[in-house]
């Protein structure tokens, strides 16, 4: 069985906080790949900041191309809109059987899990690592902590966000430091996120 684990987001920019985090998990766990899942569109979400899909999964194939063990997925761009996470697991392990799948979230999502769709069948199926996250309000306990299917790891905390970088590319601030080069150079020489 290959080990793969799937950090779902929509990468809006992709940033080092995104690589630094893939690698520190693959460097620490037994999985042999790490997948990027590019989601075209978040339930939870407003839709009208989203670059392209295909831009955002471009810059997610240029950030991970020096990577061997990371790979950028597009796997739900075919599926229904909205995307949920439960019906892409599903699609995939129909799609590769030979596949062991691991979920890998923000703390910060562990406490809105219980509104996911099927959640219990979520976390019943399928094994979940959590890492750690800057919290804005007070942290509330999940009920999920103790559930033998879920794995919290010390992973450094990343105060980065892809909002706080598109707002600065708006700004006309600089950014190289926050993304992978590549990642800078495509969005350098583009429109994208300045209006």
């Amino acid at each position: 069985m290959k080990k793969v684990g799937l950090f779902f987001g929509s990468f809006n920019p992709i940033h080092i906080g995104h690589l630094i985090l893939a690698n520190y998990i693959l460097e620490n766990s037994d999985m042999d790949e790490l997948w990027f899942v590019v989601s075209p569109q978040n339930p939870f979400k407003d839709k009208k900041s989203l670059l392209k899909d295909h831009n955002r999964l471009d810059m997610v194939q240029l950030a991970v191309k020096n990577y061997p063990k990371m790979r950028a997925s597009n796997v739900e761009f075919s599926l229904p809109k909205p995307s949920y996470t439960i019906d892409t697991l599903t699609y995939l392990h129909e799609k590769y059987p030979d596949h062991s799948f691991s979920l890998i979230m923000g703390e910060d999502n562990l406490g809105s899990l219980h509104k996911w769709k099927n959640s219990e069948l979520l976390i019943k199926n399928h094994h979940i690592i959590v890492y750690p996250r800057v919290f804005d309000g007070e942290k509330k306990d999940s009920e999920y902590l103790d559930h033998e299917n879920i794995s919290l790891i010390k992973a450094p905390v990343i105060e980065l966000s892809a909002t706080e970088i598109r707002n600065m590319i708006k700004a006309g601030k600089n950014v190289r430091p926050m993304l992978p080069p590549e990642v800078f150079d495509y969005l350098d020489g583009s429109s994208l996120y300045k209006s």
